[in-house]
C-alpha cells in the first residue's frame, strides 16, 4: 500500500473530558459484548433526572427510564426528545442540584473565552467552554449523555471541578456562532485550501513555466504535421472512449446482487448519528423534507439533524420556523464568507457534528426509513477502512416528462448497476451528491468537502480513495426530484460537468503522487470515469460531424487504408457510447422494475447532444466563472412514484410519544403538540 504518512490526521480533541466520562455516553458509542451487560447495569439507575423528578408524574419518569435503558441513552435525552422537558429547564434544574451557576452566555463577548478561534469552533461539539472574567476562570459544560450522569453522580461531592457552570448545547452553539462567525466562515471556506492546497480547486497561481514548457513541446509537431497530429489525437481519444465504454459494459456482466436482509442492530447499540442538509431558497421543499426526516427509523434521542441556511434566505428560515422544529433539529446560518456553495455550507456544519456517523441529504430527498440502520450495519461489517457508503438515488417525478424519464433511466444505470460494480471492484467511487454516509472522523481527517469544487461529492470520493479509504454502495434508496424543464436541467448538468473538470484537474496536478495514492487501477478509473465522462460529452458532436462528413463524401472502401480504418474506429466509438447508455439504462430500469419507462431510451441520441451542450457550456464557465453555483430549484414536481410528491406535502413534525412499554407510541401529524404520556397501568 502506498505510504500515507503525509495524509491529514483527525484533529485531537481540544478539551479534556475524561472526568465527565468521555463527554459521550451510551448514545455516542456502540457497546460491545461483554461490556453491553455492564452498560445496561449502569443504566438501571438514572440519577441524571433526579433534579426534575419532582416536577414530572411518576409514571412519566418510570416510562422514560425504561426507554432509556432499552435504547442505551440517558433519561434526560428521552424526556427532551419527547418534548416533555426542554433543555433550558433541565440544565437549570441540574445546576441547582449541583449548587453551581447556570450560564446563559447571552451577554458574553469573545474576550471572555481564552481559546483561539480554531479551538472555540470545536467547543460546541465538545460541549465544554472555558471562560475567564473578573470572577476568575470557569468551565462551562453543556452536559450530554454520560457527562450529565457523571455530573449528577457528583452532586454534593468535593470532586466537582472548581468554577463549574452549566449551560445548554443550544446556548453554547449560539455563543460559538455569534463570537466566532468570521473564524467559522474562514474555516469553512479556506481550511482545505490552506492545509492541502494541492487537493483544493481554490484559485492558485498559474505556473507559466510549466505551461510554457508543455506548449513548447507540443507545438512544433502539431505545426509540422497537423494531419498526423490530428490522426494520433483522434485515435487516442477513440481508444480512451472505448475503454470507458468497456468499463461501463463490464458492469452489465456482473449479475445483480439481491439486497441482503437488514441485520437490525439493537437500539442500544446504535451510535449517535448526525444528519446535515444544506438549504438555499428551498421554502417549497421544507415540509416534505421534514416529513422525510421524521420518517427515519432511528431513535430521535440518537439523532442530530443540522439544517444549514444562508444568511439572506429569509423565506426558507420562515418555512422552518413554521414547522416549530424541536430536538433533534438544529438550525445553522452560514457566515457569508468565501464561495456560496453547498460544500462550503456543509463545511460550516461539520464542526458542530457530534455523531460518530454523518449523513448528507438534499432538500428534495426522501430516503427510505431504514437507511440509517442499513448504513450502520454496513459500517459495522465493512471495517475501519470503510469511510463512506452511498445510498442509491432514484428519480421520484419520473412521469413529469421525457427529461425526468431520461433522468430516471440514467440514475438507474448509474446507481443500480455501474457504481455498485466500481465498489465491488474496490475502485474509487465518485459519490453522488446526496445520501452519502460517512465516518465523521474519516471525513474530518481528509479535510471535509472542497468549497470551491462544484461536484464536491465526486471529488471527495476520489480524495477518500487517495487516503487509502474505501467507499461502498448500500441497498437503500433515496427518491429525488429531477428538473422537468430544459433550462434548469441544462444549468444543473453544466454545473456537474464543470465540477468534474475541476476534480480531474485537481487530482492531475501531481500525476505521479496521484498514481502512488490510487494505484494503477484507481488511477485509470479516475481518467475513465471522471475525465472520460467529460471528454466523451465534449468530443461527441465532433466525432458525429466527422462521420457525417465521411459518409457525405461516399462510404469508405476497404482499399482506402487509413481513412477507412479511422472511419470504422470513430463509428464504433460513436455507436458504442450510445449502446452502453442504452444497455446500462435498460439494466437499471429492469432492476428498478421500471421497464415501462424504457421507451425513453430511444431518445439517447438526443440526450447525448444535450450532454455535449452542457459540457461545452461548462468548459466556457470553467474559464470565465469557475466557482458560481447555479442553483437547481426544487419543489416543482407534479408527480411522485413514492407517493410523497409535492401535492401530498406532509404533515407537521412527528414527535415521539413515550408509551408504557418504553417505546414510541406513534407519530402525531397534527403539529408539534407535546405527546400525551399514558400511565404505566393504563393498558
Amino acid at each position: 500500500m502506498a505510504d500515507r504518512s503525509d495524509s491529514p490526521r483527525p484533529r485531537e480533541r481540544s478539551f479534556s473530558t475524561a472526568w465527565l466520562g468521555g463527554g459521550g455516553g451510551p448514545a455516542d458509542r456502540r457497546p460491545t459484548s461483554p461490556s453491553r451487560r455492564d452498560a445496561r447495569r449502569a443504566l438501571d439507575s438514572c440519577p441524571e433526572i433526579d433534579c426534575v423528578r419532582h416536577v414530572l408524574p411518576p409514571a412519566v419518569v418510570a416510562v422514560a427510564e425504561r426507554r432509556a435503558r432499552r435504547i442505551g441513552v440517558t433519561a434526560d435525552r428521552v424526556l427532551v426528545a419527547a418534548g416533555l422537558l426542554d433543555e433550558d429547564t433541565y440544565a437549570r434544574a441540574l445546576a441547582r442540584r449541583l449548587g453551581v451557576p447556570f450560564e446563559p452566555l447571552d451577554g458574553r463577548t469573545r474576550a471572555a473565552c481564552p481559546l483561539p478561534d480554531d479551538r472555540l469552533i470545536e467547543a460546541a461539539a465538545a460541549g465544554l467552554l472555558p471562560l475567564a472574567d473578573r470572577d476568575g476562570h470557569s468551565l462551562v459544560v453543556a452536559p450530554r449523555g454520560a457527562a450529565a450522569r457523571r455530573l449528577a453522580e457528583l452532586a454534593g461531592s468535593p470532586m466537582l471541578p472548581p468554577g463549574l457552570r452549566i449551560t445548554t448545547g443550544a446556548r453554547l452553539g449560539r455563543f460559538v456562532r455569534r463570537t466566532a462567525a468570521t473564524a467559522l466562515g474562514r474555516h469553512a471556506a479556506f481550511d482545505l485550501a490552506t492545509t492541502r492546497p494541492d487537493l483544493s480547486a481554490a484559485p492558485r497561481p498559474l505556473h507559466l513555466t510549466r505551461l510554457g514548457a508543455a506548449l513548447a513541446a507540443v507545438t512544433p509537431p502539431v505545426v509540422a504535421w497537423p494531419t498526423a497530429a490530428a490522426t494520433v489525437l483522434g485515435i487516442g481519444l477513440a481508444m480512451l472512449f472505448l475503454a470507458w465504454t468497456g468499463l461501463r459494459l463490464l458492469a452489465l456482466a456482473r449479475p445483480p446482487l439481491a439486497a441482503p436482509p437488514l441485520d437490525r442492530v439493537a437500539d442500544d447499540a446504535l451510535p449517535l448519528y448526525t444528519v446535515m442538509v444544506a438549504l438555499y431558497r428551498e421554502a417549497a421543499s421544507v415540509r416534505r423534507l421534514v416529513a422525510g426526516l421524521d420518517a427515519l427509523d432511528y431513535p430521535p434521542e440518537k439523532l442530530q439533524i443540522i439544517l444549514i441556511l444562508e444568511a439572506d434566505d429569509i423565506a426558507t428560515r420562515a418555512a422552518l420556523e413554521a414547522e416549530r422544529l424541536g430536538p433533534p433539529y438544529e438550525i445553522l446560518v452560514v457566515p457569508d464568507i468565501g464561495p456560496r456553495t453547498k460544500p462550503k455550507a456543509l463545511d460550516a456544519g461539520l464542526p458542530f457534528a457530534r455523531g460518530s456517523l454523518l449523513a448528507v441529504f438534499d432538500a428534495e430527498d426522501r430516503p427510505e426509513p431504514d437507511q440509517l440502520r442499513r448504513a450502520v450495519a454496513a459500517f459495522s461489517a465493512g471495517g475501519e477502512r470503510l469511510a463512506c457508503v452511498q445510498a442509491r438515488l432514484t428519480i421520484d417525478n419520473t412521469r413529469d416528462g421525457w427529461l425526468t424519464a431520461l433522468f430516471t433511466a440514467e440514475y438507474a444505470g448509474l446507481f443500480d448497476v455501474f457504481l455498485p460494480t466500481l465498489a465491488w471492484l474496490r475502485l474509487p467511487l465518485p459519490l453522488g451528491g446526496s445520501s452519502n454516509h460517512f465516518r465523521t472522523a474519516a471525513l474530518r481527517a481528509v479535510g471535509g468537502w472542497d468549497p470551491f469544487n462544484l461536484t464536491e461529492d465526486a471529488d471527495l470520493g476520489i480524495r477518500l480513495a487517495r487516503h487509502g479509504l474505501r467507499s461502498d454502495v448500500i441497498a437503500s434508496t433515496t427518491h429525488e426530484e429531477a428538473p422537468a424543464r430544459l433550462g434548469p436541467w441544462l444549468r444543473q448538468r453544466t454545473r456537474w460537468f464543470q465540477g468534474w473538470m475541476q476534480t480531474w484537474l485537481v487530482h492531475m496536478r501531481q500525476p505521479r503522487r496521484t498514481l502512488r495514492d490510487l494505484g494503477p487501477a484507481g488511477f485509470v478509473t479516475l481518467h475513465l470515469v471522471v475525465g472520460g465522462t467529460v471528454l466523451a460529452a465534449l468530443v461527441h458532436p465532433l466525432f458525429g460531424l466527422l462521420l457525417l462528413a465521411a459518409w457525405a463524401t461516399g462510404a469508405p472502401r476497404p482499399d482506402d487504408g487509413v481513412d477507412a480504418a479511422l472511419t470504422i474506429l470513430f463509428g464504433l466509438t460513436f455507436v458504442s457510447g450510445w449502446a452502453a447508455s442504452v444497455l446500462l439504462g435498460l439494466a437499471g430500469l429492469a432492476r428498478r422494475r421500471l421497464l415501462a419507462t424504457a421507451w425513453v431510451l430511444l431518445l439517447v441520441p438526443v440526450h447525448w447532444l444535450l450532454l455535449a451542450t452542457a459540457a461545452w457550456r461548462a468548459l466556457i464557465k470553467l474559464v470565465r466563472d469557475p466557482y458560481r453555483w447555479d442553483k437547481t430549484e426544487h419543489g416543482l414536481a407534479r408527480t411522485s412514484r413514492s407517493g410523497g410528491g409535492a401535492a401530498q406535502g406532509g404533515g407537521g413534525r412527528s414527535t415521539p410519544a413515550i408509551s408504557p412499554d418504553g417505546g414510541r407510541a406513534g407519530r402525531s401529524r397534527q403539529g408539534r403538540k407535546k405527546p400525551e404520556v399514558e400511565p404505566a397501568t393504563s393498558q
